[in-house]
């Protein structure tokens, strides 16, 4: 089964993610950026994730950590945020998200398109 880390410092958005997610995938789930990265070098996931709002480091920070990590580089990186501003789309993408989804989750085949497609390319 494949593997999602989700990097989400709101319990209630990872619970949610994970009822979604559960049945089809292995959700690891990480509440901050540190943590996530100290995580991710013990086992690696086939998508993650990522909140862009996060304690310590945001989402963007964590991001160009695993960008720089030649073991990790090439892992999808899903940008879901809160942050849904006009330009916010592209100006993640433009920092190397793979894709782009806003919270609340309004429409759960919208997340699944997204990984299955993503998913689909890496494999």
């Amino acid at each position: 089964m494949k593997r999602i880390a989700v990097v989400e410092d709101n319990a209630d958005n990872r619970l949610l993610v994970r009822a979604i997610l559960e049945d089809s995938y292995v959700i690891i789930e990480y509440d901050s950026g540190s943590a996530a990265l100290a995580g991710l070098k013990d086992g690696r996931p086939d998508l993650i994730l990522l909140d862009i709002s996060l304690p310590e480091m945001d989402g963007t920070e964590v991001l160009r950590a695993i960008r720089a990590d030649a073991a990790l580089r090439l892992l999808p990186v899903i940008a879901l945020t809160a942050h849904a501003m006009a330009g916010d789309r592209e100006r993640f993408l433009a920092e190397g998200f793979d894709d782009y989804l806003t919270k609340p989750i309004m429409d759960e085949n919208v997340l699944i398109g997204s990984i299955e497609r993503l998913l689909g390319r890496s494999a």
